[in-house]
């Protein structure tokens, strides 16, 4: 049997196990002895060390590492980054997950490594529709998974959670409050799930009904997000997002979000759709192989993204009400990658990446999931507007905001309990009590360093060493 390294559990894990006892965690280790494995562990990074930040520790300038990562965008969108970048603190740490791994790296670790998120902020758990059309709630962006440590996950989603308490409003305590009930939930599912078959934890899934049920602050917010989700659909997104003037249905211009590429590179766009269709299993092939492409357009995402190349294809199927919209999302190689397991990519396309490690951390996923090739540069595949939805972190109450982080810290523990680890790290953290509060001192400390970051981008802005300055017309063909 060919094995293959999101699931081959030892390969993940033989790293950790080697360097602190000097033998292999197999997966045939009984799971009473793994957990003594990762309560040793803390003799290796002793869990008060979590708590552990100074500025003296850094080994990166955040905005020469944010010009570092502008390299290889598109140019006339680099403004745009930035100024969505400089909004807040918040918005400054979701376009800073490259930022954070360099950091983290420097810190104490206990070595195991699941497949991680690597880029675990509150903004980037949502809805989104199960191949059932069902909704579900879930980590939603996958673009720097990769395996890694798992505490860095962990450490950005509560640094993520107190600069969003800040940014609404919330004090001290209720941001250490809801970072502590943040990392108890998460040390208590990972143990939860531990204790489980592989098989079955793998079912472990969060509905509305699910979100309902324990965290009744949250509600509010939950219902308005999860009723958007169900309205974002491809049929609904028709009047949003596509004119039929002159009897033939195009994608709006909303320059600078929404361009058109040339002639040529829409061809490269469409040629490369037959790259992705050989990606999918059969069923969902011969499916997609019943549309045809009327228009491509590209369409600038979210904050971190903002500047790689994501374009819109709009199909139709047996008939004009029969429409789907695809993204292909440009793929660069994780921010994860360079500080594990010597830097040595195990994939060679970062769309697969994508696609591969979105599956091994998600309990169900867009059966649409692809990849493909364009010009040289590396995509993944996706349906656009799915039933996708988030809740607004910034916006929440005090509360509200302790019982949405409870709900991210579940996920993430499921996520990193799906792929290897988990009774490890179970043993490892105990009942979460030391590590909440070890958290909790350094999701503040980190937060004042993410506001100081913030400080010096807009000091950057400032002086004119970066712009902010939105461009008011992308030319043609330039986002190719």
């Amino acid at each position: 049997m060919t094995t293959h390294p999101v699931f081959d559990g030892h390969s993940i894990l033989e790293g950790a196990a080697r360097d602190a006892f000097g033998t292999l965690t197999r997966p045939s280790t009984p799971r009473a002895e793994r957990y003594r494995l990762g309560k040793d562990l803390r003799q290796r990074a002793k869990r008060s060390s979590l708590a552990e930040w100074s500025p003296s520790l850094r080994r990166v300038d955040p905005v020469d590492l944010v010009e570092r990562t502008n390299s290889g965008r598109v140019d006339e969108l680099v403004p745009l980054r930035i100024e969505r970048m400089a909004k807040s603190p918040h918005a400054f740490l979701r376009g800073a997950a490259a930022l954070n791994a360099a950091d983290f790296a420097q810190l104490p670790a206990t070595g195991i490594h699941p497949v991680i998120c690597g880029d675990a902020h509150l903004g980037n758990f949502g809805f989104y529709a199960s191949p059932e059309r069902e909704l579900v709630f879930d980590l939603n962006d996958f673009d720097e998974a990769h395996p890694g440590a798992w505490e860095w996950d962990l450490r950005r989603l509560v640094t993520s959670t107190w600069v969003a308490g800040r940014d609404s409003g919330a004090s001290e305590d209720e941001c250490g409050d809801a970072v502590e009930g943040c990392v108890r939930a998460y040390a208590e599912h990972v143990a939860t799930l531990a204790e489980q078959p592989l098989l079955k934890r793998s079912f472990d899934i969060m509905d509305v009904e699910a979100l309902h049920a324990d965290h009744g602050s949250a509600r509010d917010a939950i219902d308005k997000a999860a009723r958007r989700a169900r309205k974002r659909t491809s049929d609904r997104a028709l009047p949003r997002f596509v004119t039929d003037e002159g009897g033939e249905r195009r994608i709006v211009t909303e320059p600078p979000l929404i361009t058109h590429p040339d002639d040529a590179d829409t061809e490269r766009i469409l040629g490369a759709l037959d790259g992705y269709l050989e990606t999918l299993p059969p069923h969902w092939a011969r499916i997609l192989g019943g549309y045809h492409a009327t228009d491509v357009a590209h369409k600038v995402v979210g904050v971190g993204s903002v500047g790689l190349r994501a374009y819109l294809v709009l199909c139709e199927g047996s008939s004009p009400d029969d429409v789907l919209f695809l993204q292909l999302k440009q793929a660069r190689r994780s921010v994860v990658a360079p500080f594990v397991h010597g830097g040595t990519a195990w994939h060679d396309h970062q769309g697969q990446r994508v696609v591969e490690y979105q599956q091994a951390l998600q309990t169900v996923s867009d059966p649409l999931l692809g990849w493909t090739t364009i010009n040289g540069r590396q995509y993944y595949v996706r349906q656009f507007r799915d039933m996708k939805g988030a809740i607004e972190p910034d916006s929440l109450s005090a509360k509200a905001l302790t019982d949405y982080a409870e709900v991210c810290g579940k996920l993430l523990a499921k996520g990193h309990a799906r792929t290897s680890g988990a009774s490890m790290i179970a043993g490892y953290l105990g009942k979460g009590g030391k590590a909440a509060r070890a958290l909790r001192t350094f999701a503040r400390l980190y937060a004042d360093q993410t506001e100081a970051d913030h400080d010096a981008l807009l000091g950057a802005i400032a002086s004119g060493r970066l712009s902010d300055r939105t461009p008011e017309q992308i030319p043609g063909g330039s986002i190719g």
